[in-house]
């Protein structure tokens, strides 16, 4: 992609209505458009960045035997009052010319069990494993904190369908460990972290907490297992960890980036969810739900990873594996080198984002590259002659090397 072509600029200054780091990065990066309070728009670079979140996740959920699904954003008012949710504070309304009471989705359990019930008969026809990542909507009082907090958003939602409880906790379990791969790979360290089921389970959930000043969670941290407990669970500080009984516990703030529900039969018998088992007899089906949110998750990885000039993209998720950024480039020479470095990187299968601005200096197209935050930067000058100047983002210094060990370089990342 070249510079010159794309959708979006950069921004010098952050929105004077964003105090949130994430949203102010991402804003002036030209990742996101904040549209109203707690609404935003995904633009090109942002896109990218998401795209790769989604395909760490859907690897992860296929390999545990997820079947993709997307399902309805409108939700009858029939089948919430059938569970009680209709009135829960989450929840979003809208009605048609005849007001017809729907919500708008922030969840789909209901949905799900609905669906389950017309397709899954017997025994035989379980464990089903259903998920789809898809818009949401919820009735948030405090939008802020930029992509942590949104009235519209991105999630992942898994739902498990299983014949007792013994098979929801083996998946439940199964599925905690593609959680902490899924977030390993997009370059954060999440703590598995007991807290309440909300409205979702009264037998309380998993959430995976990320430590960061700018989390809106406390947390108490088991230096003995790596496991915490939400503070929300306790109204004292625990005098043992909730998982392994150690009492090496500190109290840190925290990013829930995903979260766990078992939620036994609270959804399939109020809505018919039922089976034959193996002696003919009827019974409900247990569910489990699983959540991460897509936007969190990449909102999460800059209040974790950046500097003061701007992002620290990790590889995985990086919207270009290298920015090549050319000085002096009025000359012609530099111009055809160039042009000929962004020809051989895109071949070589190197996803670059090709500065080839003319009016433009040097130290803007450097603050630029370190705002977008590349995992590398290739600059293309008089100067470098033959070779290429590489700079890994966040590296105190830059290498001149050939453009082979560049793409090398680059590629391996």
């Amino acid at each position: 992609m070249r510079l010159t072509d794309l959708f979006t600029k950069t921004l010098r200054e952050a929105p004077k209505d964003e105090t949130a780091l994430n949203a102010q990065l991402l804003t002036r990066g030209g990742f996101i458009f904040k549209n109203m309070a707690g609404i935003y728009s995904f633009l090109p670079l942002g896109v990218r960045v998401l795209d790769k979140i989604r395909y760490i996740i859907r690897d992860e959920m296929n390999k545990i035997g997820g079947q993709e699904i997307h399902l309805n954003t409108l939700q009858d008012k029939e089948i919430w009052d059938k569970t009680d949710r209709w009135d829960i504070e989450h929840l979003m309304y809208t009605w048609t010319e005849d007001k017809k009471d729907f919500g708008l989705g922030f969840t789909h359990e209901e949905v799900v069990a609905q669906i389950g019930s017309q397709n899954i008969h017997s025994y035989k026809d379980l464990p089903k494993f259903v998920y789809q990542i898809q818009t949401k909507f919820r009735r948030e009082l405090r939008a802020q904190g930029g992509l942590l907090r949104c009235r519209e958003f991105e999630m992942k939602d898994l739902y498990s369908l299983t014949k007792d409880e013994d098979d929801l906790k083996k998946f439940y379990e199964k599925c905690a460990e593609a959680y902490e791969r899924i977030f390993r790979r997009v370059g954060l360290k999440a703590i598995r972290t007991k807290a309440h089921g909300g409205v979702f389970s009264v037998e309380g959930s998993d959430e995976f907490q990320v430590i960061a000043d700018a989390g809106e969670d406390t947390i108490y941290f088991c230096q003995a297992c790596g496991r915490a407990t939400n503070k929300e669970v306790i109204e004292l500080k625990p005098n043992k960890c909730a998982y392994c009984g150690k009492d090496k516990l500190g109290e840190k703030r925290s990013i829930e980036v995903g979260n766990i529900f078992q939620l036994g039969t609270k959804f399939s018998e109020p809505l018919g969810l039922m089976y034959i088992n193996e002696k003919g007899k009827k019974e409900p089906i247990w569910m489990g739900s699983y959540g991460i949110g897509t936007g969190r998750a990449m909102a999460t990885v800059v209040e974790v990873h950046h500097d003061k000039d701007g992002i620290i993209w990790p590889a995985s998720i990086a919207p270009y594996q290298a920015q090549l950024v050319t000085v002096n480039n009025q000359q012609s020479t530099v111009n055809k080198k160039a042009e000929t470095i962004y020809q051989v990187l895109l071949k070589q299968g190197i996803e670059v984002l090709y500065d080839d601005r003319q009016d433009v200096s040097a130290g803007e197209k450097f603050s630029d590259a370190d705002l977008i935050g590349c995992p590398y930067r290739l600059v293309v000058s008089e100067k470098t002659g033959e070779r290429v100047e590489i700079k890994r983002r966040g590296a105190a210094a830059e290498k001149l090397v050939s453009l082979a060990q560049a793409i090398d370089m680059a590629r391996d990342i």
